[in-house]
């Protein structure tokens, strides 16, 4: 008995994983069902269509699905792990620690990418509760005018519940997919059984006629409307950490792969049949006028989770871009005591909320808002394959043949997505385009603005730690205190010199504290670490007290809670600090910002918007979780920027 328990409770573990990610990982990509058909032909693409147009756009379709998700992201990209952590951070980070000033190019990309998929949370909301709701168009033409009220409404309580966190509402989303890709396959197995020829589409040749028997025009406007089935692929590699591949690969591959390719089959085949398409909506117009309402609620149930994980997912790149030092401190909420990444970020909800609303508004349609969608998706994609090129080259290390040779032709295949989609940019697509550049220009202005200001602190004039010591060793009465001083760069030796904020100190108070603590807090490229801080003494004496430097390090998936590594640090063997509490004083600096009237207009700018930036982020004392229950004391030091 004892052989057999561990299996059967790996099996089981695995087994409620898969279900898991199923409800997270797979919502985005299937809910695709309820607008990619219906795009490619009642869309901008197809007006008019035979059967082989069917025959060929579904085989397109298949193709598209298992190349790009079954080939490239559940087989190769899945590898691609930091740590066991997915997604466009993850790969920063990878390529990062190669320390390639030739791979500054892409890291600039991915940066741009992570603010595609800031848009995508925008976007995804928006289209699938908009898509699900428009069954109700197709039920009865009287509630066609609340359309727009109705997904708002929902649009507005899914985000007003996201202060109250997702672990909870978390246990359904499994169980309420395995309904929904069930659904999906039925409703896909009784069409196909009438018209059983769409299977023909299994042949890549069907696809290849396609290409050649229509204008290049025509064929980028159906490949534009193709990328909404791949929709949430990015998802199967953002997600790696909270799930682990297994699971991934076991429910895409025993789940969501075969039942969306039945439903796609299956619409194809409700076209073949040639029966009424009711308000051009093909994923609808096959159910049963019995079930119609049933599965608009099912359809809703659907959106909502698939918004949900892209909301939360925004929440989760938000705070891996603050750990990075890529943007600002934000004000982050964690809503569950048992699982370090369910957060809330009350700026980034509200954010999506307005943009997500803004959307239903302004484009009133699940057809008008899959332009914009494709062009975010293809975007990120295409940045995926090429830092891909990247990792198998010189992290895998593969050979040059290897590499280029499986990544460039899926590059190709991701650029003519791009080219696919960039037709619909007057029509939308420039918006997620606008929310990438916009998310790379504020994380480069936000890393510029933080080097002038180290530089500018580097002006001040300060001693050495050597010239410290000797300070403390001439003191008469050295207060019987612990000082706690908060440094950006760590101090490695007797020649280095004091902090800025060490320097105000002596200058303001003039005595020495018995036991003196250099504290720098450092986000590395990897998701956790192990090692939680490094000592280096720099002084020590029974009478004089001590002088230490002391680095804590943060995975940038791990909650920074600085306060709880003090108290580990108190107990060190190699740190003599106070035991009382009280006798310990936290010391942090905030910046106060001059910008110089000299400097000129272009320079202005950014200095202007990086101080709009600092001004509303949160404090560093509070991302960090300090004054809790130490005390803090807050320094403000001017900083000139010319």
């Amino acid at each position: 008995m004892s052989h057999t328990s561990k299996p059967d409770k790996s099996k089981s573990k695995l087994a409620l994983l898969a279900l898991g990610a199923l409800g997270v990982v797979y919502g985005d990509i299937g809910t695709s069902p309820l607008y990619a058909i219906k795009e490619i032909f009642f869309g901008h693409a197809l007006h008019t269509f035979t059967q082989l147009d069917v025959i060929g756009a579904i085989s397109i379709v298949l193709w598209s699905l298992t190349l790009i998700v079954s080939f490239k992201y559940v087989f190769f990209v899945l590898r691609a792990d930091n740590e066991g952590e997915g997604g466009v951070f993850a790969l920063y980070g990878l390529i990062d620690k190669l320390k390639k000033k030739s791979n500054a190019w892409i890291t600039l990309l991915l940066i741009f990418a992570a603010g595609l998929l800031f848009g995508d949370g925008i976007i995804t909301p928006a289209i699938s509760v908009i898509s699900a709701v428009e069954g109700l168009g197709v039920a009865t033409h009287t509630l066609e005018p609340y359309i727009i009220p109705i997904t708002i409404a929902i649009l507005a309580g899914l985000f007003a519940i996201q202060s109250k966190g997702t672990s909870k509402v978390g246990t359904i989303f499994g169980p309420v997919m395995v309904v929904w890709f069930s659904v999906l396959a039925v409703l896909g197995i009784t069409h196909i059984a009438e018209q059983p020829v769409i299977l023909s589409a299994f042949n890549p040749l069907h696809a290849i006629q396609f290409f050649m028997t229509h204008s290049i025009h025509t064929t980028l406007l159906v490949m534009g409307s193709v990328m909404l089935v791949v929709t949430g692929g990015e998802a199967l590699y953002a997600d790696m950490g909270h799930f682990g591949k297994s699971p991934i690969r076991l429910s895409w591959y025993f789940i969501s792969y075969p039942a969306l390719l039945l439903n796609y089959l299956g619409q194809g085949a409700y076209l073949l049949s040639g029966k009424h398409v009711l308000e051009g909506n093909i994923f609808f117009s096959m159910a049963p006028s019995w079930g119609l309402y049933p599965l608009v609620i099912l359809a809703t149930l659907a959106t909502v989770i698939a918004s949900q994980a892209l909301i939360s997912g925004a929440f989760s790149l938000a705070s891996q871009a603050v750990s990075l030092g890529l943007v600002p401190f934000l004000d982050e909420d964690h809503t569950s005591s048992e699982h370090e990444g369910q957060i809330y970020i009350s700026f980034i909800n509200w954010t999506l909320f307005a943009g997500a609303v803004i959307l239903v508004l302004v484009f009133k349609s699940s057809i008008n808002l899959a332009a914009m969608y494709g062009m975010a998706v293809s975007g990120v994609m295409l940045v995926t394959t090429l830092g891909m090129i990247i990792v198998s080259r010189y992290i895998w290390k593969w050979s040059a043949w290897a590499a280029y040779g499986l990544f460039v032709p899926l590059a190709v295949v991701d650029i003519f997505f791009v080219v696919a989609n960039s037709l619909k940019f007057t029509q939308g697509g420039y918006i997620p385009l606008i929310i990438g550049i916009l998310f790379l220009y504020i994380s480069m202005v936000w890393q510029w603005g933080r080097a002038i200001v180290r530089r500018a602190y580097e002006q001040y004039p300060h001693m050495t730690i050597r010239e410290l010591v000797k300070k403390k060793r001439q003191e008469d009465n050295l207060h019987d205190l612990t000082r706690i001083v908060m440094t950006p760069t760590t101090i490695n030796s007797l020649d280095d010199t004091i902090p800025a904020l060490m320097q105000v100190y002596l200058d303001r108070y003039g005595g020495l504290p018995k036991h003196l603590l250099f504290v720098t807090v450092k986000i590395v490229d990897f998701p956790t670490v192990k090692e939680r801080f490094t000592v280096k003494n720099l002084y020590s004496d029974k009478a004089d007290g001590s002088i230490a430097s002391v680095t804590i390090y943060f995975g940038y998936m791990e909650d920074p809670y600085v306060e709880k590594v003090l108290d580990d640090l108190a107990r060190h063997r190699d740190i003599s600090v106070n035991d009382d509490y009280s006798k310990w004083l936290i010391m942090v600096v905030h910046e106060r910002i001059h910008i110089s009237s000299k400097v000129k207009m272009i320079r202005r700018v950014q200095f202007e918007i990086y101080k709009l930036m600092f001004n509303n982020s949160v404090t560093a004392d509070f991302y960090f979780g300090l004054g809790y229950k130490q005390p803090l004391t807050i320094e403000v030091l001017p900083v000139h920027l010319r």
